[in-house]
């Protein structure tokens, strides 16, 4: 007789519910503590310890001595090797077998010789199935587990390998997750045994805590929530976990309450298997090869068990990687490629930052992970991928499009402080006008597990609701690897169609946006750059890797051309592209968004540094050999030679080698009339002044004339005068500039009563992401560094340049060396700047106050440059109190401006109408030393004004016939380009050229050539790619003079790939080009066959 219906409490039967699924409390007779049956230890057990991280065949081969659960193993970064010798007992013929393996390291398990399995105990994997059903004594029966053997007529036997990393899934951090590694860290085998596992109380479990979860999210206010509960009950009521025989009982009622579908509204969530693996940050590049392996192996044994799984996977250098440790994985990868399982995303090389690279850079993650995706896997990436950096450039859209993509998912917006980002899906419009579509997937995180409180969140959250009635929900553990459990995947094909939630079905990257795409009408459009309000201190932590990413895309820039200009010249030069694809994939690993930022552990920034230094070397020995080339079977004494590779004519005053190792100031004026690219020489190494330096042009060295020198500095009362005739610059005995006066005009550019080249120091303590955040109340604690008169001292006198220098203590601990310099002919004053740094949580800048009122300032980007507010009217405003900004910043008002260039910065501000560039940071983690020692930088002040053009005071113009009204037309942009791409003077080991030569020359100053390179997919080798952009934000045409030997001309998109349409036209050496507003160009340049 059935028992009579009851009255029920909702807390108490929850409760009861949850006490029965509990792992912590009446494991004794509940539901949970029936998961596994019947276990026994493993036969034998022995290890070794080792500091490498040694391949499968050279690790078997080690002495493996006995080990016992227990056992403790390390330090920090060290392997232990486990040889796991089992021996199944024949009584559990017919039942799933498991080795459950606990340990606080990162384990893989080996059979025959193959990686198989992770086991991650915070990744939610420790258990490895051995078989899911003990086969019995026919032998065929173990095709699959060809390392079983049959050492009696009672028991199985088998080998396992177990590979443990001593760290965890996110590093070891002494103490919390981000703080620096614990050295000494010890790790622990806890558990090591045989069990039966009963699959049947696994997806009952399963059942229940899905039912609590509705009844949970849904709330006591729904219909459908007492449902969930009352069937939970039920189930507790019929399930007696000591009579496995009611389990189906219990399992036809979860069944009978999830076959209750829901309406045709109902929200789709689409969901896919994601494992975000950091290339690196808490753990160094070469762990992250093992985390691959870890988390991959993984997810092809869920797909194996589960046809309809779907797992995506980003980032090319991690898949090259595996390619080259694990082949035998590799293919199995490419193998469920083909299935349309596995499905690489994201189209880049590595998930880099999105503030940081240069627009280059972007346009090289594009092109070498594409083209690796499409040799590997058989096509491009149709999306962009890039969950976790810290804001996304207003120029992605244009790149993307060059890229073939259209589509991009990221989520890291819904990290923002002050605002909330108003979009989970829209369309993105980028600074050149560039749509794609856009999708953040509501849920707010790329490492979902399936939970109904996070399906029911992926609804509620959703921002587009009534536009967009699809969203992605990505599961699986990840930053440190881990991925997608069969729990996981068991919740959400439970949760596939049941009433009172969502719609869910696994699903792919591109059936989403598919979906997403066919009702897109409805979609708002977000304009500009996607700027994250928090981790704005990553613009300035460890200042080193900085200046090495930029001093290497400038180093990798000049190789490139002049390897090019060789290319072209010399039919003997052979273009080094091998050599060139392995230092710009140093570069572009490098620029990954846990390195290039700066947060991630001191190990990780000592690699990149190496790194760095590799790309300086070898790109230098490139260098030498394209001069070499270039200088081949020409007549003269050895000598110089002088490249500009920048294009427009450049006079500039550089220091140019003297016998003994000595050095001489040198002019080099450019030649011709035109704006020119290309390379110049000098014969004599030994000259005051060196020769012309255009874009490729050779003429005889001369010595500077007499109008070419300016007075020397002038000293009185402790303060310097510096005057080159164009500025004037005054220092007070403090090194503190109280006048830069355009002297043409007399117009004074710091602001009345103030001083600028002021240093300032910040308290900079965050909340708690260390190396990440700045915060805004760091402003609060502003304390200027005040030096001793008596300190500034004239350094050169007069001539080419003039220079002073003096000495700051900054605290205590901290000192500062600054030599101002002032060249003859140049627009801007430059502060060469050495800081010898050991501080703690304190933040240093200089601030440049101006005589000019914008309620916005002007920052460069990649490609271009934008603007952002000077005030705090809004909460979207002030959020922006520290941003990025590449080789320059701007403030002007009508006819007058100040620029701010630098050499190697990117953080950056300017409130009200003060100019601030953020020099140096120091916190202490995940890197406790990051930014302790020696820096140097240079950054500039360029004043600018427009002037009447002819006007006798004029300066000279950078390009003459125009006329200066902006800082476009005044030349701040190739001022920063000059500023970051200094004339080469490279030793000319044969004879330099007699006559100068220029390449290319561009006949408007808006449009810039930003990249020369030989084409990727040339099958004679002898063609080129040219990039050009628009700079100064405006519609123009322009003609592209071109003196190398040029069969053909096309348009091609940034992956190299020409336009069918874009055949252009070569008139008397010359290609006419239109631009809009910021967009950039890619040229396809066929040379003509060498002579013979």
């Amino acid at each position: 007789m059935a028992a009579a219906p009851a009255l029920k409490h909702w807390r108490t039967t929850l409760e009861r519910v949850e006490k029965f699924v509990s792992p912590l409390y009446f494991t004794d007779c509940n539901l949970r503590g029936r998961l596994f049956g019947a276990s026994c230890p493993v036969a034998v057990l022995s290890s070794f310890l080792t500091p490498e991280r040694l391949p499968y065949q050279e690790a078997v081969q080690r002495d493996f001595r006995p080990a016992q659960v227990g056992d403790s193993f390390g330090p920090t970064w060290w392997t232990c090797w486990f040889r796991v010798e089992l021996t199944i007992p024949e009584a559990w013929v017919g039942q799933e077998v498991h080795l459950c393996w606990e340990s606080d390291g990162e384990g893989l398990v080996w059979r025959d010789g193959e990686p198989v399995q992770g086991l991650t105990k915070e990744g939610e994997k420790t258990s490895y199935v051995l078989t899911d059903r003990l086969g019995e004594r026919d032998p065929r029966r173990f095709k699959r587990f060809s390392c079983l053997s049959f050492p009696s007529s009672r028991d199985y036997s088998l080998t396992l390998y177990v590979e443990v990393a001593c760290n965890g899934l996110l590093g070891a951090g002494k103490g919390s997750m981000i703080a620096a590694p614990d050295p000494e860290k010890m790790f622990q085998l806890s558990r090591a045994e045989l069990a039966v596992f009963h699959r049947d109380v696994h997806m009952l479990l399963v059942d229940l805590e899905l039912l609590l979860g509705i009844a949970k999210g849904l709330g006591k206010d729904n219909q459908r929530s007492f449902q969930a509960l009352y069937t939970a009950n039920q189930m507790v009521n019929v399930c007696d976990p000591d009579q496995p025989e009611t389990f189906p009982v219990a399992q036809a009622l979860a069944s009978r309450f999830f076959g209750q579908h829901g309406g045709e509204s109902q929200h789709t969530i689409h969901a896919t298997g994601h494992c975000h693996i950091d290339t690196a940050w808490l753990w160094p590049f070469k762990e992250t090869v093992r985390k691959c392996a870890r988390s991959w192996v993984t997810a092809l044994q869920l797909m194996e068990r589960n046809p309809e799984f779907i797992f995506a996977c980003s980032q090319a250098q991690q898949l090259e990687w595996v390619k080259s440790r694990y082949p035998g994985l590799y293919s199995r990868l490419q193998e469920f490629a083909c299935r349309g399982q596995f499905v690489p995303v994201g189209g880049t090389w590595v998930e880099m930052d999105g503030n940081l690279p240069s627009g280059e850079a972007m346009v090289r993650q594009f092109l070498q992970g594409q083209n690796f995706f499409l040799q590997e896997f058989g096509k491009m990436c149709s999306e962009f991928w890039l969950p976790d950096t810290f804001g996304y450039s207003a120029q992605l859209p244009q790149i993307m499009h060059g890229c073939g993509i259209r589509r991009f998912l990221s989520q890291k917006l819904s990290w923002n402080l002050v605002n909330s980002f108003p979009h989970h899906t829209f369309f993105w419009e980028g600074l050149d006008g560039s749509r794609v579509l856009v999708h953040f997937p509501p849920g707010d995180s790329y490492g979902m597990q399936g939970s109904v409180e996070e399906v029911l969140k992926t609804v509620a959250n959703n921002r587009d609701k009534g536009r967009a009635n699809h969203s992605a929900f990505l599961f699986g553990f990840g930053d440190g690897g881990g991925g997608p459990t069969q729990t996981m995947l068991d919740r959400l094909k439970r949760l596939s169609n049941t009433d009172g939630l969502p719609r869910v079905q696994l699903s792919s990257p591109r059936q989403l946006f598919s979906a997403l795409e066919s009702d897109s009408e409805q979609l708002c459009t977000w304009v500009g750059e996607l700027f994250l309000e928090l981790h704005n201190g990553t613009y300035t932590t460890h200042a080193q890797i900085k200046k090495g990413n930029r001093e290497c895309e400038r180093i990798l820039h000049d190789v490139e051309l002049l390897s090019s200009l060789a290319l072209a010249r010399s039919a003997q030069f052979l273009y080094p592209a091998a050599q060139l694809q392995h230092l710009w994939r140093l570069l572009l690993l490098n620029q990954f968004h846990d390195v290039v930022t700066g947060s991630c552990i001191q190990m990780v920034a000592e690699e990149a540094m190496c790194h760095y230094e590799d790309i300086r070397s070898h790109g230098n020995t490139l260098l030498s050999a394209a001069a070499a080339a270039l200088c081949a079977g020409e007549p003269g004494p050895e000598g110089l030679l002088i490249v500009n590779t920048l294009p427009w004519k450049r006079t500039e005053v550089m220091a140019l080698p003297k016998p003994g190792g000595a050095h001489s100031l040198g002019l080099t004026p450019s030649p011709g009339d035109s704006a020119q690219h290309g390379l110049c020489s000098c014969s004599s190494p030994n000259l005051a002044a060196a020769p012309a330096a255009p874009a490729a042009c050779v003429r005889s060295a001369r010595a500077p004339t007499d109008s070419a020198s300016r007075p020397p500095p002038t000293k009185t009362d402790g303060s310097v005068t510096l005057d080159n005739g164009i500025i004037r610059v005054k220092l007070d005995p403090t090194g503190r500039l109280t006048s830069l006066v355009l002297v043409a005009s007399g117009r004074e550019a710091i602001a009345e009563g103030a001083v600028g080249n002021q240093f300032v120091l910040f308290d900079d303590v965050p909340l708690y992401w260390d190396a990440w955040d700045v915060m805004d109340y760091h402003l609060e604690t502003r304390k200027p560094v005040l030096g001793q008169a008596g300190t500034l001292a004239v350094g050169t006198e007069g001539g080419l340049r003039g220079s002073a220098w003096f000495l700051l203590q900054i605290s205590p601990n901290s000192r500062l060396s600054q030599e101002v310099v002032l060249d003859v002919g140049c627009p801007y004053v430059r502060f060469h700047t050495e800081v010898h740094w050991h501080e703690a949580h304190k933040f240093l800048k200089v601030e440049f106050p101006a005589r000019v009122r914008s309620s916005q300032a002007t920052y460069e980007i990649q490609f271009g440059h934008l603007q952002r507010p000077t005030h705090y009217n809004t909460s979207w405003d002030w959020a922006r109190f520290e941003v990025w900004a590449h080789r320059w910043m701007d403030l002007s008002e009508h006819g007058f401006g100040l620029a701010l260039l630098n050499d190697c910065k990117y953080g950056a501000s300017v409130r009200g109408s003060i100019l601030s560039l953020s020099l140096l940071r120091a916190p202490k983690a995940p890197d406790a030393t990051a930014d302790t020692g020696r820096h140097e930088f240079t950054y500039a002040l360029m004043p600018h004004k427009g002037t009447r053009e002819g006007s006798p005071h004029s300066p000279p113009a950078l390009f003459p016939g125009r006329t200066p009204g902006s800082f476009q037309d005044a030349g701040v942009i190739q001022a920063a380009y000059s500023l970051n791409f200094p004339l080469l003077a490279l030793p000319a080991p044969s004879p330099a050229p007699a006559t100068s030569w220029s390449a290319f020359s561009v006949s408007s100053p808006a449009v810039l050539l930003e990249t020369v390179k030989q084409a990727e997919s040339s099958p004679q080798r002898r063609s080129l790619v040219l990039r050009l952009y628009e700079a100064h934000g405006s519609h123009v045409d322009c003609w592209l003079h071109l003196s190398l030997p040029v069969q053909e001309a096309i348009l091609c998109d940034l992956l190299e790939r020409p336009d069918p349409a874009g055949h252009l036209t070569l008139r008397d050496s010359r290609l006419k080009l239109t631009f809009s507003p910021f967009q950039v160009l890619s040229l396809l340049l066929v040379l003509q066959p060498p002579p013979h």
